[in-house]
Formats: structure tokens, sequence, C-alpha cells
């Protein structure tokens, strides 16, 4: 079963007897996992598992779903406020398949340059690493919140407005990685995606997140986009973008609202191709965009900074529709002081000059 298909079924958009089985035995799957996530829960808040300590402060950025939910972005945001203050960080990332070529770990290496990124699925070596060989004065976790052995000053959750509690059920049934209740744990909360929900929607996803743990901190954000990036080293403002005929493809966790963030330009999206999360593509793959494209009379083929990383070979001998993609940041449009002071407190007392 591919990605959007498991979507539309846990969503309940695939109807009929068939999907009613599956979603039963997904909810049978969901019940062994919902055991084995509290299983490990306990035996962490109990300490009955060992909870190493970093000698500098860790900071962890993770959610409780399955999918794109903004970690990345958070990530880069987090990094450059420390960099702006003279505090040499790194970036911990257990990466994907454990490689730095591809993916979250390749974005943040161009990213934030002045960071060392180590890509190791053993945080507790990683963080050893990058305090003795690299002197790091902090460690960023990225996708830490489930990865309880290391301990961290400050844990702060994505939370996707568009899909913010993995349609209430754990995996495989739903998205949840583990039950909302463990935001708990969280200290801060960045919902994302803002501008793609209702007023009314983010108002309910504000209250919920307050019933689970009333002193979180709580920022809102959207994905704002800064431009389009061509395979020719050439950039295009969003403004330029505005009325384009934009061919958009991806194999990211969340494709609707990369999609979505597209129409936002006031760019004309005139088709698209969607692929599972972490999808490699292949030169017939990328032949077979260019000829889509070339179909409807695109103007340009888009594509996530994500997927880009993993699109090393050329679409197309032809050179008449331009091959890019669209970049990204975060961008906090309320409790950005609050986060700040957040983090200033995790660091107060542990960094030495």
């Amino acid at each position: 079963m591919n990605q959007q298909a498991h979507r539309n079924l846990i969503s309940g958009r695939s109807t009929g007897l068939p999907a009613t089985l599956l979603r039963f035995s997904m909810g049978v799957a969901a019940t062994g996992y919902s055991l084995v996530v509290r299983l490990h829960n306990f035996l962490y808040s109990k300490r009955w598992l060992k909870i190493h300590t970093a000698d500098v402060p860790v900071i962890s950025i993770g959610n409780i779903t399955a999918g794109g939910t903004g970690k990345t972005p958070l990530v880069i945001w987090i990094c450059k406020f420390l960099q702006n203050k003279n505090v040499p960080c790194a970036i911990l990332t257990r990466g994907y398949k454990a490689q730095v070529t591809i993916d979250e770990p390749a974005i943040l290496v161009e990213s934030c340059p002045q960071a060392k990124v180590i890509v190791n699925p053993n945080r507790v070596e990683a963080a050893a690493e990058a305090v003795d060989k690299f002197g790091a004065k902090v460690l960023i976790m990225d996708d830490g919140f489930q990865h309880r052995g290391l301990y961290r000053d400050l844990d702060i959750v994505t939370i996707d407005a568009t899909c913010p509690f993995g349609y209430g059920k754990l995996l495989p049934a739903g998205l949840l990685r583990e039950p909302v209740s463990s935001l708990k744990r969280a200290d801060a909360a960045v919902v994302t995606r803002c501008d793609q929900i209702s007023e009314s929607e983010l108002s309910r996803i504000e209250k919920k997140l307050q019933l689970i743990k009333p002193d979180m901190v709580i920022a809102k954000s959207i994905h704002s986009p800064t431009c389009a990036k061509y395979t020719t080293g050439e950039k295009i403002t969003i403004e330029q973008l505005k009325d384009k005929k934009i061919f958009a493809f991806c194999g990211i966790g969340n494709p609707d609202a990369f999609l979505n963030t597209i129409r936002n330009t006031g760019a004309n999206l005139i088709g698209s191709k969607i692929y599972n999360d972490h999808y490699h593509y292949t030169n017939d793959c990328l032949a077979d965009i260019y000829e889509q494209a070339r179909y409807l009379n695109a103007d340009l083929i888009l594509t996530t900074q994500k997927d880009w990383t993993r699109t090393t070979l050329p679409v197309s001998a032809k050179k008449d529709i331009p091959f890019g993609y669209l970049a990204v940041e975060i961008k906090l449009t309320s409790g950005e002081d609050k986060l700040k002071q957040l983090i200033e407190d995790a660091l107060a007392g542990k960094i030495h000059s």
C-alpha cells in the first residue's frame, strides 16, 4: 500500500467493505504497537532504562506523528538563533539509512554550514563525539522526542496544523507515533503551517494542547517560501512565480501541504506527481515527470528541497522547462519571544566561555 492510499484509508476517505476490514486489522496492529510504546515510555519514566546526560545543553526537536511536521526547518531556525549568539552547536540526526548525502542531513549541512552535523542513530555516541571531538557547546537533537536515552534540557515538538493529532490513532491505524498524552513531556509546541487552516481550527488545536499541559509554551508558525532555485543556480523570487504554470512533484510525508504552499504563492499549479516518503528517483522517473510537465505546457517543474537532494540525475537533455525546488523557511507568527526565552533558560548555567 502506498503512502497516499494509507492516508485515504486511515482518514476514512476510502469506503466499502475492503477498507473497513483493513481498518479493523490496522486497529489490531495498533493495539500491539501501543503496548510496546507505553512500555518503552514507562521504563524510561521509572529510570529502569538508563538516560545518559551530555556535558552540554541538549535541545530536542521532535513530533508525535509520522510524516513531515516541519522539524527540519525548526532545527535550522534554532541553529541560526544560536549561531547569532556565537554559540557553537552540533546537530545530532539519525538520518535516513544513516547517509549524510540525502534528505534532512544534506539540507542541514547546506543550511547550517557553521554547525557540525553528526549522523548516527546512537544519539549518546553522537553527543559524545560532538562535544569531545568538535567542541560543541549546545546539541540540537533532530527527531529526538522518542529517543529518550539521551537527556534533554528542552523538549520542543512540532505539530502540523493540517493533521495535528494523526487522526487520533496510533500507527498503523493512524499517524500517531505515541499517544497524544505523551505531549506532557514537551516544554513547548510549535504549530506549523498555521496559514493552511482556519482560525477556529487553530484555536481548537491550541486549546487541546493547553488541556494536555497547561504550562506548555505554544508558538505558531508558517512555512514561508523564499524563492525558487533552478538546476542552473539561478534564483527567481516568489513574486516572479505568480501566474506561472507549475508542475510539482514530491516524495514527502505531507505532500498536500507542499502543494498548498505552491498555490499560496499565486502560481498556477497545473499538475503534480506524488511519490512515497523518501522516494529515490531514477532517470526514468524524472523523464516521466518532464514529459507530463511538457504535455501540460508547464513553465516550471518544482519539487521540495528534500526531494532535490535525491534528484541527482538530469530530467532531460531538453532545457525548455526549468527544473528546481521551492526554498522555504519557518516563520514564527506568534510565541517567538517565549520560545527564545525557553532556549535561553535551557542554556543558562551550562555554557562555559
